[in-house]
Parts: C-alpha cells; structure tokens; sequence
C-alpha cells in the first residue's frame, strides 16, 4: 500500500506537468472505485490547476471552483503520459490536460478514490485527522500529552491517523527500530526524552524514504514509471530471522493490530 513518502513523491511527480495547465477532459471508466466517482468532478474541465498538494496520504488537485481528492488506495499509481497512449484494463481515470499530457489513474484493486470538494468546503476524508509528521506541530510534548494514559502499544498509536498521518507500517516499524523502542511497549510508558527520540526518527525516515522515490515492495512506482529505492535502506521491515543489522540477533515478526511488525527483541526495549 503506498504510504505517506509514496504520495509525496507521486505528488512531486506530476506537479511540474500539471500545475498550470488547463483540463481538457476528465474520463472515468468505471462508475465506482472505494466510493462512487462523484459527476461533479467533471466541473473540472475547463479549469486551471493551481496547485497539487498533499494531505495525509490524499493528493488535492485544485482549481478555482474546488479541489480533486485523489487516493492510492492499495495499488493505486498515477502516471503522466502522452495523450496517444491507449489504455489499459486496470486504466480507470485519465484527466487528459491541454498540453496534450493525461494524468492516468491504475488501481487494479479498485481500492482508490477519486473524490470533489466543491471551493470554501471540507470533505469528510480530511476531517479529523492529526498533523503532519513533517511539521513543526509534530513534536515530542505533543505526543506526550495525547499518549497520556494509552496504553495501546506504541506502534499502533502512532499509526493512528488521529493522532499523526502518514506513518504507515512500513516507516513505524523502522523508525522503532532506529528508536531502540520496543513497539509492543503502551504509548503512554515513553518518557518525553524518548518521545523526542522517536519523533525526530520518523522525521528522519519519512524525509529520507522521500529522497528516495518511495518504497516499491509491490505496486508502487513514481509518476515517471521508476521504481522507489528506499526498499534498499529497510533495516527491519520485511527481514524475519534475519540478522539485525545492529547486534546480529534474529529479526521478529509478529502481528500488532492485525499488522506484521518487525523488531530486533535484543536492541528494542
């Protein structure tokens, strides 16, 4: 599933051949992804794409008369291609732009969205929802304070979108890991010196996932077609029984929150 560093680099990807640049069309071929492909999207066409942002693991494409939320899902890709390009099975949306480019949307899984929020409104996917972990608002004192008498295991509350977006499984387990915090420990157990730690470690590892081009395990790939290469720099995440890259001893996997966590039991306490 494309996490937080995914969007943001397929949000770097295309802004550079979209912003700008007047929709000519928007085509959907199929009625449904997650949710219904709401009609008013086609006001769209017609319109000047101001800018594309990100918020959470949502992409907003906007324009002067409201804004396009587009979600990954859990195979979801974005690609900028050349108008002639025929489409694929699992091609569902092409917003075809006036310099002759498509933005094209694949979800095999059809897990996705493609959603509108009409200008001066909120959509009920961005409603809340946590601060970004690359923000100043993510700090060590505010996660002490909403960690405050939770014992959910720490790994799941900073998982919680309520409380920080965008820190899926892959960067969690990881930013544990360069935390030496055990992430079966409760969230309220953390002293504020080790919640200034693993905040400045999630920095860390969503910024260099970033630079990157993302992680690709299965589906992911930037907007240009090329692989991310943060899979390369993984310490624990994926690497059962192997050796852990610090003392030696072999990696866990288990299930916290019905999601494969990966930890070295010697260097995480």
């Amino acid at each position: 599933m494309p996490e937080l560093p995914e969007v943001e680099v397929s949000r770097m990807g295309i802004s550079p051949h979209l912003v700008g640049q007047k929709v000519r069309s928007l085509v959907f071929r199929t009625p449904k992804l997650r949710w219904d492909i709401p009609v008013e999207l086609k006001q769209m066409e017609g319109q000047v794409i101001r800018s594309i942002s990100r918020r959470a693991k949502y992409l907003l494409i906007e324009t002067d008369i409201g804004t396009a939320i587009v979600h990954l899902g859990m195979s979801g890709s974005l690609r900028v291609l050349d108008g002639f390009i025929t489409a694929g099975k699992h091609d569902h949306v092409d917003l075809t732009l006036s310099n002759g480019k498509v933005l094209r949307y694949n979800d095999p899984r059809r897990f996705g969205a493609w959603l509108w929020c009409p200008i001066g409104e909120s959509h009920a996917v961005l409603g809340n929802i946590g601060p970004e972990p690359l923000t100043d608002e993510f700090d060590a004192p505010y996660m002490a304070e909403k960690a405050k008498n939770k014992r959910v295991a720490v790994k799941q509350f900073i998982m919680d979108n309520k409380v920080v977006v965008g820190v899926g499984n892959i960067y969690a387990s990881e930013s544990l890991f360069s935390s030496r915090i055990h992430p079966q420990r409760p969230a309220c157990s953390l002293s504020l010196d080790e919640w200034k730690t693993l905040v400045a470690e999630i920095k860390a590892v969503l910024t260099g996932a970033i630079a990157q081009g993302g992680t690709t395990l299965k589906d992911f790939a930037q907007a240009d077609g090329k692989p991310g290469y943060f899979a390369q720099e993984l310490q624990v995440y994926g690497k059962a029984k192997q050796a852990c890259p610090s003392c030696g001893e072999p990696i866990i996997d288990l299930k916290i929150g019905q999601r494969n966590t990966f930890f070295c039991p010697i260097c995480q306490h």
